[in-house]
């Protein structure tokens, strides 16, 4: 859950929130020295992708429904086909090279309140089971005609079939690499729920993608998204200490089992970076050397979760104590950083919205 989540309680008030900034008044928004196109430019290269990532799935998840659908949805004899299984191995490749098409946009999206909405539907929403405070707008129509009432993001809920975290939209646990044993991921999706959380990730990413392209960012956006996703370390790092990455079979959690959390907040890190780069000649306008010291440490916090990326990728395991005093370093270097863009925001008189 992102921080404009949490304090806006819901999809409703994100919503109102969008609506507000819009109107909100020209002067309390710009300033001298931004240069957004890029930013732009930036989001709508990751919308189109997101976009193509999830119309590919979708064929996927159709081909795998309709073969389905002809055995009248018999998993035990599917298990033993050896193009169900094909079909499956190519939805988990296809997600696995998806998500980071989001993660790399999620610092504008959920901080941008014009879009946020688009945040709690694809990536960031639970379920009304789990929180219905933040739980997403939306409902899944199975083809049965079932329905089902804000079941979670788009992102969590295709993990937890494809991978078997949400065992409730699973279909049957199968071997499906022969080898005699059941292993994390053997399992195949309930084909019914795969089909319609398919459909429903090419719309909203549909969605999303008209949003970007009909969006005008501001210095308000700018700064907001800085100030409020920049200082989300300690609940990305919370999320990760619980994640098989960390934790291995012990884990319980439903999401970040799959691509590591520390690889979404690089990304997520990174999308800012980007923001940053746009706001920072605005800066150097008041005060050059905290525009560039600002740049200097959103760039260092940047690479200290890359090199813990990279020690976890060539095999080192984080114990639950490390992940909480890392997450502590990055949370106090990350709020560091959102108080200086908060100041100068003020000084430039660019209205925040929080």
């Amino acid at each position: 859950m992102t921080p404009i989540i949490r304090i806006l309680t819901g999809a409703a008030a994100l919503l109102a929130a969008a609506v507000a900034a819009t109107a909100a008044p020209a002067g309390t928004a710009e300033a001298p020295g931004t240069s957004l196109r890029p930013v732009k430019s930036y989001l709508l290269q990751h919308t189109a992708r997101l976009s193509g990532f999830t119309q590919e799935f979708r064929a996927v998840a159709n081909r795998y429904y309709a073969t389905a659908k002809r055995s009248d949805f018999a998993y035990a004899s599917l298990a033993r086909n050896a193009a169900v299984r094909k079909d499956i191995a190519r939805a988990k490749a296809l997600w696995i090279e998806g998500n980071p098409y989001y993660e790399r946009v999620e610092g504008i999206v959920a901080g941008t309140p014009s879009l946020a909405i688009f945040d709690v539907i694809i990536d960031a929403g639970s379920s009304a089971k789990e929180d219905p405070a933040s739980a997403v707008p939306f409902d899944l129509r199975l083809p049965t005609g079932r329905v089902l009432k804000k079941p979670g993001n788009l992102f969590n809920v295709t993990e937890g079939m494809l991978w078997g975290t949400l065992p409730e939209y699973v279909g049957a646990k199968a071997d499906l690499d022969g080898d005699g044993s059941l292993e994390f991921g053997e399992v195949l999706p309930d084909a019914n729920v795969l089909k319609a959380s398919a459909d429903a990730f090419v719309l909203q990413s549909g969605r999303l993608d008209r949003a970007a392209k009909a969006w005008t960012p501001t210095a308000s956006d700018a700064f907001t998204s800085v100030v409020v996703m920049v200082p989300t370390m300690s609940e990305y790092f919370g999320q990760w200490k619980v994640s098989r990455f960390v934790l291995g079979d012990k884990a319980k959690g439903e999401a970040f089992n799959v691509v590591s959390r520390l690889s979404d907040i690089g990304d997520i890190l990174g999308g800012l970076r980007v923001i940053y780069r746009g706001i920072a000649p605005a800066i150097a306008r008041i005060d050059p050397q905290q525009s560039a010291q600002t740049k200097r440490e959103l760039d260092s916090l940047w690479s200290y979760v890359a090199k813990l990326r990279a020690q976890e990728k060539s095999g080192k395991r984080f114990t639950p104590q490390q992940a909480d005093t890392l997450g502590r370093t990055a949370q106090e270097r990350a709020t560091a950083i959102a108080g200086q863009v908060t100041q100068a925001a003020a000084r430039l008189k660019v209205k925040i919205v929080q």
